[in-house]
């Protein structure tokens, strides 16, 4: 009963942190475009797979003429319960001004109508997608010969899993990863806002509907680590993991903040190119620290030409 509770509770509160920072800008058109046929062309909803939410935006630059492109998927926000493509309009027009191609994929929300969805078939629905993508926009005139995958919140860890765990099966190469605020690891001790660390049952219930299956072991075992790994990116992290770029606020009730500590150390022990921006007076929604929030838009400039050049 009470794990349930806690489950309900996990879904009020990360969904109402939807309103991702991408949303809302700040800077002018620093980080934006004025979108028009001299800059790209969008493709809306087209189709990956049989669900209803299989679907995906497409938008390619105006100048078709060079023999390879280079691909950006962004993952929209909203707790795994809610969002959708269209919200991150903004970032996937700037980057697509940029000389890429960007796309941004829906996947089936957990809610009352998709009660068996999970971060986990989340994840693989965008596994099973990339092929579409590369394909459409092959058909449309443009060779896609690697990516970059990206996101907020919930998206950032759903791009974080396609990164590191699924990089080996994807179509073309992945080059780097960029995300805020995206969940990477789960134990109980680092979900204190939500009173995980005080009951085993709880963060089983969480942890479990997250993962689309049954925990049993117990935590801080190997056989955890196992049951878990399927959602969690931090246990991908390896000497071949690609760059990655990452933003998250220290005072984040809802994705928790030592969670990403986890992640950063991961990366460093591998040795792993890697920026981490800390919004040292910002929750979930990076809201406090603006100055901070564009060094890392401007970061992802930086990693773009350096890993992924037009």
């Amino acid at each position: 009963m009470w794990g349930f509770i806690y489950v309900l509770v996990f879904i009020v509160t990360f969904a109402g942190s939807a309103i991702f920072k991408m949303t809302y800008n700040p800077y002018g058109g620093e980080f934006s475009v004025d979108w028009n046929d001299s800059v790209g062309t969008v493709y809306t909803d087209l189709s990956y797979g049989s669900g209803e939410a299989n679907k995906f935006d497409l938008y390619v630059p105006a100048d078709n003429s060079r023999d390879g492109y280079g691909l950006i998927v962004y993952l929209h926000a909203g707790g795994f319960t809610a969002g959708d493509k269209s919200g991150d309009a903004q970032i996937l027009q700037w980057l697509c001004s940029k000389g890429y191609v960007t796309a941004g994929i829906n996947y089936t929300l957990f809610n009352d109508k998709n009660p068996d969805a999970s971060v986990y078939s989340q994840s693989m629905e965008i596994k099973e997608s990339m092929p579409f993508v590369v394909e459409e926009a092959k058909k449309l005139g443009y060779h896609i010969d690697e990516m970059a995958i990206s996101g907020g919140s919930a998206g950032g860890c759903l791009a974080l899993l396609y990164a590191y765990r699924d990089a080996e099966s994807s179509p073309v190469p992945v080059k780097m990863v960029f995300e805020a605020v995206g969940p990477s690891s789960f134990y109980p001790e680092d979900w204190k806002s939500y009173g995980l660390d005080k009951s085993d049952d709880a963060a089983r219930t969480l942890f479990g509907t997250m993962a689309g299956k049954e925990i049993e072991s117990e935590f801080g075992t190997p056989s955890y680590d196992e049951e878990i790994k399927d959602i969690s990116a931090l246990l991908w992290v390896n000497e071949k993991t690609v760059p990655t770029l990452m933003a998250y606020g220290k005072y984040d009730k809802f994705q928790p903040y030592e969670g990403s500590l986890r992640l950063l150390k991961a990366l460093e022990d591998n040795n792993i190119p890697h920026d981490y921006y800390l919004c040292e007076y910002s929750g979930h929604g990076l809201q406090n620290d603006n100055k901070v929030y564009a060094e890392y838009l401007r970061k992802i400039l930086e990693y773009l030409d350096a890993y992924m050049p037009v």
